[in-house]
């Protein structure tokens, strides 16, 4: 074996580990056939993005295909937003599953049949007894349950009953059509779990046509097994399920896709749960299920994250066995190094505080030559105006500096970036609330920046707009939704405790003019501020900007360390 082909293996997760030993063993004949299974009964969030890399990437590297299937067993929680949203989402991820989209509901038929094989087969019965009922008598993990008085009807009796349950002639909640397996298995899964419910409820896609609906445990693999997949990717959450699966699938002797389960993705100050998160959304908590500090994949991508960074996280965290949590500067740090590339520069001042350059001509306008992204040698320049009147940043000026503040103060000077060093002489302020107005300032003419003939040397570098030209900016400044690493970890309180109440500041900002240029979502990078996209809401009257990131690196500084 060559040193190479060594590296290669020993960088293989153990997913890659054994579909490479199915392949050697032409298992399947050889093939890989995964299928990402959401269902439609929510948004995706980011913990689903590392199934999606994970299945439709797996595939394409062993040159198989993925399938995408919407596990819609449950009409009502379902609806066709999500299905929309979730083909977005996918797409956006850069995935594509070509005319391989599916839905459980296509096999509505057949799983009825199958259910009825396994009344046949002794192996299913229908239950009279309540939902209460059968909660009390599944027993607990260390006592057996105790058998439903139903349990032993004739095949005869169970295939009418199923037939009549599937016409409609029973209230909701009145029967259930249970799998007979054992109450006293280890595995509460395997304790005569329910394959079918009776559910009045019409279907995003069947309509009327059925009043029961098979259970999720009962559809998913079969419906794996119908499609022809190989190995069926999930997060450890499933792992017991899998005996269930198992259960079904040789029961009804048909085609037995391999279940290999992997850690789920679990990021610090978020909750994954499209249960929860449908509770922040409905309770107002946040702004639908595209707010920025949601941990939806739409959440991301309205803050400005790009797709590229999302799958590249998802690379860096790998595939593990053990579930844990994912500290979430990981994927600051990877959308950083994305944007940094790409985004282009611009100027903008959130605090704004008026600097008037007393010995600037009045009403003259001069072009100053500015770099678009120092990353990208192809990015070119832009001409920023300056004028008489400019902002800077508030915070970038104190009355009485201490020793280490280098920036703009009484009698100190600092460069424009891409203009003139100047001076503080003078400043208004407002005796009844102590705040700064106005800075009045001098430049020198010999500091142009890039034709610096003064010989001049300042510790600071500041930005700046001309408040001539200068846009309003609503700037939206997005920090963590949750106050606590694990916001559900503490099983005694609510999430909701854990909100923070300053996850969203809104501020009023100025920017250079070239940003009325942007389309909606378009990536910039206010220089000294951070990372900004601008919001789909953005009208030519009011531009918005989400701060996707500081420009900060926490998890840069820790890896050197």
């Amino acid at each position: 074996m060559t040193e190479n082909k060594a590296e290669e293996i020993e960088s293989l997760n153990f997913i890659e580990h054994i579909i490479e030993g199915d392949i050697s063993n032409n298992k399947n004949d050889g093939r890989v056939h995964t299928r990402f299974p959401p269902e439609p009964n929510g948004y995706l969030h980011i913990g689903h993005s590392k199934s999606i890399c994970l299945n439709f990437g797996t595939a394409q590297k062993y040159g198989g295909k993925c399938n995408l299937r919407f596990d819609d067993t449950n009409p009502a929680t379902e609806d066709t937003e999500y299905v929309n949203s979730i083909e977005q989402d996918i797409r956006w991820l850069g995935f594509d599953w070509e005319d391989r989209e599916f839905y459980a509901s296509d096999y509505f038929d057949q799983l009825y049949d199958f259910a009825v094989r396994l009344i046949k087969k002794g192996k299913a019965y229908v239950d009279d007894q309540t939902a209460e009922e059968i909660s009390a008598t599944r027993g607990t993990p260390t006592e057996a349950g105790k058998e439903s008085p139903y349990r032993n009807r004739s095949v005869e009796e169970n295939l009418d009953l199923f037939e009549r349950m599937k016409v409609g002639e029973f209230e909701e909640g009145s029967k259930i059509l249970r799998a007979k397996i054992d109450m006293s298995s280890p595995n509460m899964h395997l304790r005569d779990p329910a394959i079918y419910r009776i559910k009045k409820a019409a279907h995003h896609r069947t309509g009327d046509k059925w009043c029961i609906y098979p259970m999720y445990d009962f559809a998913h693999g079969l419906s794996d097994s119908i499609e022809g997949v190989t190995h069926s990717l999930c997060t450890l959450e499933f792992e017991v399920h899998r005996p269930l699966y198992d259960w079904f699938l040789e029961e009804l002797d048909v085609h037995h896709p391999q279940q290999i389960e992997f850690a789920r993705l679990n990021p610090s100050y978020m909750v994954t749960s499209k249960r929860k998160l449908l509770e922040l959304v409905n309770g107002n908590y946040v702004n639908g299920w595209d707010d920025p500090r949601m941990s939806t994949i739409s959440g991301f991508r309205r803050r400005g994250y790009t797709p590229e960074s999302i799958r590249n996280f998802c690379d860096k965290i790998g595939v593990a066995k053990r579930n844990g949590i994912v500290d979430i500067a990981l994927l600051e740090h990877s959308v950083r190094e994305d944007l940094n590339k790409r985004a282009p520069r611009k100027m903008g001042v959130l605090n704004p505080l008026k600097v008037v350059i007393t010995n600037f001509p009045e009403g003259e306008v001069e072009m100053m030559k500015a770099i678009n992204n120092p990353e990208d040698e192809n990015a070119g320049t832009r001409d920023l105006p300056f004028s008489r009147e400019i902002y800077i940043e508030r915070g970038d000026f104190m009355e009485d500096p201490p020793r280490k503040f280098f920036r703009l103060g009484p009698g100190r000077e600092v460069r424009l970036k891409y203009a003139y060093i100047i001076k503080c002489e003078d400043f208004d302020k407002d005796e009844s609330t102590g705040e700064i107005t106005t800075l009045y300032c001098t430049y020198d003419p010999n500091t142009k920046s890039g034709s610096d003939t003064s010989g001049k040397k300042v510790k600071a570098t500041l930005s700046w707009v001309s408040a001539q030209h200068a846009v309003d900016a609503e700037i939206r400044l997005y920090d963590r939704l949750f106050t606590v690493e694990d916001p559900t970890g503490d099983k005694e309180k609510d999430f909701k405790e854990f909100l923070n109440p300053d996850s969203l500041a809104i501020i009023q900002g100025k920017a250079e003019p070239s940003v009325t240029s942007l389309k909606a979502l378009d990536h910039i990078q206010f220089e000294r501020q951070g990372y900004f996209n601008l919001d789909p809401d953005s009208t030519e009257a009011k531009l918005i900007f989400n701060r996707t990131v500081t420009l900060k690196d926490t998890w840069a500084k820790l890896q050197k360390k």
